[in-house]
């Protein structure tokens, strides 16, 4: 069984349940073998609900697979954000490691309405944080690909579930590139929906940063989830206008517009300069128009601009937490990273907000004015591959310096620990930031492996509202270099 299940994706698992050629219970025994049989190497699961999850599936093959076009299809919850009513939400911090929320998010009671069954929930860095996920309440989560290293974040126990074949798809979310960059470390799909897209979360910060959806291995999959949890949810799957129709269309001729700057990173390694070239030949290939161009925007104003956005909803997270768990935060429940910014969120990011808001109107009107002339940008979506386990942990000299700012926050030493970090992180993670400052739907693609077989994702970016166009497009890059059957060790290829 375990065989036929890695071969099927979400959509083929749903109609296996619907035919009653499989039970919905056998999907989700041979799901909750593969986690126990993978976790304890990748350490993605952080949350287990196996038991009510088997109700679900015993009711779904009792009265039939008529829940929902995803009836039975095993699913994990990212545990951050997106809450799932009676399960602990950690958000990777000890501070709330024993909240549980009373109702579902708006889109996990949609991804329940498809017939998503929902058995447990995976690993985030603390907040949402960092671009990796190591917290230290849960320890690293490893990438299937290499245990040594990081499956990306904040998403990455979901991504490092999907690689290792746990589930066909699975939850994530995205404020910074927490879905596309795990997808580009786990050789996966990973689709950021335009702002507004879905139902507004229940926990909202100054420029809407963060939006949910979904990491999975085919492209069709994540455009059906998306109908299911966004406008498209009343309409049959794949009817006209749907974005699953949208994945059955031909991809018309593109004017591409083929972007090698490095964005908030430094520069770009080789491997995702080889990985964006050999892109942009395949996409010339179909018979896109693809021509380089330099974007043109002072990327160091967007850097200013997005980490005030983030800072401001650290200290929301943190320094408010007692808005939510009902319990005063305390400097011990957090780690020192997370405690430093949200410091940071309270000292400067009110002062700040203003001019970052306003730089980020500035950037979406430039983005938007590109794409008058584009329909697409194909860029990097990480600077290089998949980090080592521990790599952007900061030094104990640095753990030093923020736990003296913790202690007296200084501003000049906040801004300080706020340079270091950020280039830090960027230096790796910086080619994301600049589409969720914009709202527009974003895409990670993996269409490369490099020479140590990590996989390098490339991005693409479309207009706002306009995902049809970017999943035109995977469809078919997706036909033209099949990443499916690519799996690493952890989840070998079927029999």
């Amino acid at each position: 069984m375990q065989s036929d299940y890695l071969a099927c994706d979400a959509m083929r698992l749903a109609e296996l349940v619907r035919k009653r050629e499989l039970s919905a219970r056998e999907l989700l025994d041979t799901a909750i073998a593969r986690a126990e049989a993978a976790n304890p190497a990748i350490n993605a699961l952080v949350l287990k609900d196996y038991d009510a999850a088997r109700q679900r599936a015993s009711l779904v093959d009792q009265h039939g697979a008529d829940s929902g076009p995803l009836s039975g299809v095993p699913y994990l919850v990212k545990d951050l954000g997106a809450a799932v009513a009676g399960l602990r939400m950690s958000m990777g911090s000890r501070h709330y490691r024993h909240f549980v929320p009373a109702e579902d998010a708006p889109v996990i009671a949609l991804s329940k309405a498809a017939g998503l069954n929902i058995f447990g929930k995976t690993s985030t860095s603390e907040l949402g944080q960092m671009p990796y996920t190591e917290p230290e309440l849960f320890g690293p989560c490893r990438n299937p690909w290499s245990l040594d290293h990081t499956p990306g974040g904040s998403s990455g126990g979901a991504a490092a579930a999907v690689a290792a074949g746990v589930v066909p798809l699975a939850h994530a979310s995205d404020g910074g590139g927490s879905i596309r960059i795990p997808a580009s470390c786990c050789g996966l799909f990973g689709l950021k929906p335009s702002r507004g897209r879905q139902p507004a979360a229940a926990i909202s910060f100054p420029g809407e940063l963060g939006v949910d959806h979904a990491i999975s291995r085919s492209v069709r999959d994540s455009a059906l989830l998306l109908d299911l949890t966004s406008g498209h949810a009343g309409l049959p799957p794949g009817a006209p206008g749907t974005f699953l129709a949208a994945v059955s269309e031909p991809c018309k001729p593109l004017h591409i517009a083929y972007v090698t700057d490095p964005m908030l990173a430094l520069e770009l390694s080789d491997d995702t300069l080889a990985a964006l070239e050999d892109a942009a030949q395949l996409a010339a290939s179909l018979g896109h128009h693809v021509e380089p161009v330099s974007l043109g925007i002072d990327f160091a104003q967007v850097r200013h601009a997005f980490l005030t956005l983030w800072s401001v909803a650290a200290e929301s997270l943190v320094l408010n937490a007692e808005q939510m768990t009902g319990n005063k935060p305390e400097r011990s429940e957090f780690e020192i990273e997370t405690w430093v910014m949200a410091q940071i969120g309270r000292k400067l990011g009110a002062r700040a907000l203003p001019e970052a808001l306003a730089e980020q109107q500035r950037v979406s009107a430039r983005l938007t004015d590109w794409l008058t002339r584009y329909d697409v940008i194909l860029c990097a979506t990480l600077a290089a591959p998949p980090i080592k386990i521990g790599e952007m942990l900061p030094s104990q000299a640095e753990r030093m310096q923020m736990r003296a700012a913790s202690a007296v926050p200084l501003e000049p030493l906040l801004k300080k620990l706020l340079e270091e970090a950020s280039n830090k992180a960027f230096a790796w993670a910086g080619c994301t930031e600049v589409f969720n400052l914009s709202g527009q739907p974003a895409m990670s693609v993996p269409l490369y492996w490099n020479a140590r077989n990590l996989p390098v994702g490339v991005q693409f970016a479309g207009r706002h509202g306009d995902e049809a166009t970017l999943f035109r497009l995977a469809a078919q890059l997706e036909a033209a270099r099949p990443w499916f059957e690519r799996r690493p060790p952890l989840a070998p290829a079927r029999a």
